[in-house]
């Protein structure tokens, strides 16, 4: 589409304005990085100006363009371009508070803001988010709304990028466009490729995108871009943008431009003369009004979301937790169009397939790359549009963990489910037990951690988990067991269950998932011997039932147990001592999973590592 002289000289204006407020934030801030925001001025000015579709007074309505700044240190060309379209908060005098305590304005983009819908900073993990939001929006919301990620090079060197650049070109989001800020200097070096930006080209067209090699500072050559962008079908688009970084037009940021040594500092006694410059050239007036988006679709519900159908299983019918989520969460998809199942190439071991076979269309395939699975699950989530719960080996998480606990920053609305944890899993050796994976999970902020034990209590964690906002895990284990609770029974946010109880008990013992099944067995076992101890299933690791566990503490005269499949710190020793901290008289024995397990059958491995029924008779007797 030709845009005409005034129109384009305009965006060249703006362009400037975004580069001129970016050093005086970052110079009243004494902090911050304006050569990364000069490099993506004229970007940012086609993209806010000609390009996005928006209405800057609805910064998260369903039916906007979406835009994300994986380099999240340039935010305040962010805030710039926010403050020239015309929102209401970001003004002038904002600005010029960047990064002060209690200012709106952070260093890196964060959701306190209504037109941030992730946060970054983080390198590397904006383009799997972008790409969850283009999915959402090319198969499950059917719209229209498009999506653009910028990049700095830098952070190209992620691995998380390539897989989501593989991602977003197995599944054809044509509704994508990543832009690569190619302006060639990093923080203590130049990037790797420099300038050789027919080496990105070749790389993102591997990865069956699009790609176009544009010059990143022409305004006109940009809006080509974006055009053939949105008339390219069935692939993502990449615009490959050659620029440099500092870069203001004729030599007004002179010893600045393209030199290394400038990244994360403010212009310092530069500032002046380089603002002066940029201002004398520049109509600081100049402005577009954003293109208004289709209006399509309306904000999704927030009813609550229940199992279509309660537990139902047999007395002595004997059913992993794994697959009572695959059962629970197909449930869940009768009930709300908004589940969404994912999964890493594991769903016929964490039982998603489940799901699969029910809701093809509400199934996303994310294959062998974790961090990308986690930060498209992020991405679908993100404006309410679906409640995606990620499955995969627990073991497996941890190495997404930097995506979840950005995830928790950017207030993120995502259901983790962990198959395989512990030693329990038996032969397939440590490299598949998660051990460590409960401690993961219980350090993210605001977070919520389940531990079902049996049948009927992961359903309810599953359903729980999708009416509780935030990012919440669920433990899910590989051997069967039979159903310790009725099919009617209630569980709740924060509590946990009493299962074995009397008014002489001398014990109290704490565990979940198979060490729960251990401590009925020695509860069998002590009786006989004429020891009562009191058994307490912790279901909701966090927040954990602090009540619960003073009381059944004070009521054993302080002895309590806890014992574990996992790793000693961080689970569920962990979380019951950290309960008990500031309660006198306590002592807690924890038993878990010392040393580096090895194969061989679950139920030696439990004796091996001090965790069997044998041993929690032992740990009693020695505290009764």
């Amino acid at each position: 589409m030709a845009v005409d002289s005034k129109n384009l000289q305009a965006l060249k204006d703006i362009a400037n304005r975004l580069r001129v407020y970016s050093i005086e934030a970052t110079s009243a801030a004494n902090s911050g990085h304006p050569t990364s925001c000069m490099s993506a001025a004229e970007i940012i000015s086609v993209l806010f100006h000609k390009e996005m579709r928006y209405d800057v007074s609805k910064p998260r309505d369903p039916n906007n363009d979406r835009f994300i700044l994986s380099k999240g240190h340039a935010a305040p060309v962010l805030y710039a371009a926010w403050h020239i379209a015309g929102h209401k908060d970001v003004t002038h005098e904002e600005l010029l508070k960047l990064r002060q305590y209690g200012a709106m304005l952070e260093g890196h983009p964060t959701p306190k803001l209504d037109f941030v819908d992730v946060a970054t900073g983080s390198l590397g993990q904006g383009l799997s988010v972008a790409a969850g939001m283009a999915y959402t929006g090319k198969y499950f919301d059917k719209a229209d709304y498009r999506t653009y990620c910028m990049l700095g090079d830098g952070e190209s060197a992620e691995g998380s990028n390539w897989e989501a650049f593989s991602f977003a070109g197995t599944y054809k989001l044509d509704n994508l466009v990543a832009i690569l800020d190619i302006n060639r200097l990093g923080q203590s070096d130049p990037t790797a490729l420099q300038h050789s930006v027919d080496v990105y080209l070749a790389r993102v067209n591997a990865f069956g995108w699009h790609g176009i090699v544009v010059d990143g500072h022409d305004v006109t050559a940009l809006i080509a871009a974006f055009e053939e962008a949105k008339a390219t079908k069935d692939k993502p688009t990449c615009l490959v943008c050659k620029t440099y970084k500092g870069y203001a037009w004729d030599n007004a940021a002179e010893g600045i431009n393209d030199l290394m040594g400038w990244h994360g500092k403010p212009l310092g006694d530069r500032a002046a003369d380089v603002l002066a410059k940029i201002k004398a050239q520049t109509n600081m007036s100049a402005f577009i009004p954003p293109p208004n988006p289709n209006v399509t679709l309306t904000e999704p519900g927030t009813e609550f979301i229940g199992l279509s159908a309660p537990p139902s299983y047999k007395p002595d019918e004997k059913v992993a937790t794994r697959k009572a989520y695959g059962t629970a969460l197909k449930k869940l998809g009768e009930s709300s169009t908004r589940i969404v199942g994912m999964d890493g190439d594991t769903k016929n071991s964490t039982f998603a397939i489940t799901f699969q076979a029910a809701f093809p269309d509400r199934f996303i395939e994310c294959f062998i790359a974790e961090q990308n699975l986690v930060g498209v699950g992020i991405g679908c989530g993100c404006r309410k549009r679906t409640i995606p719960f990620i499955s995969t080996f627990s073991a497996f998480f941890t190495r997404a963990f930097d995506q979840i606990r950005m995830g928790a920053i950017s207030q993120a609305n995502i259901k983790c489910v962990g198959s395989h944890a512990g030693i329990s899993i038996g032969e397939d050796g440590p490299s598949q037990m998660a051990l460590e994976d409960l401690a993961m999970f219980r350090t993210i902020p605001t977070g919520t951690v389940f531990y079902p034990s049996d049948p009927v209590s992961m359903e309810r964690a599953v359903e729980l988990a999708a009416n509780t906002e935030g990012i919440v895990f669920i433990r899910s284990s590989r051997p069967t067991s039979v159903c310790v609770y009725p099919m009617d029974e209630k569980f709740e946010v924060g509590k946990s269950k009493v299962l074995r109880q009397s008014a002489d008990d001398k014990v109290t013992v704490v565990g979940a998932g198979v060490t729960l099944h251990e401590a009925l067995q020695a509860y069998e076992t002590l009786k006989k011997d004429g020891i009562n101890i009191r058994v307490i299933d912790i279901f909701c690791l966090k927040p954990a039932d602090s009540d619960l566990l003073k009381a059944s503490a004070a009521a054993t005269g302080g002895k309590v147990v806890t014992v574990e499949d996992h790793y000693p710190e961080g689970g569920i020793g962990g979380a019951v001592a950290e309960a008990l901290s500031e309660v006198s008289g306590v002592t807690v024995k924890r038993l878990a999973v010392n040393g580096m397990p090895s194969s061989g059958p679950g139920a030696k491995l439990l004796e091996v590592h001090g965790i069997s029924a044998s041993h929690i008779v032992a740990a009693c007797k020695q505290l009764a």
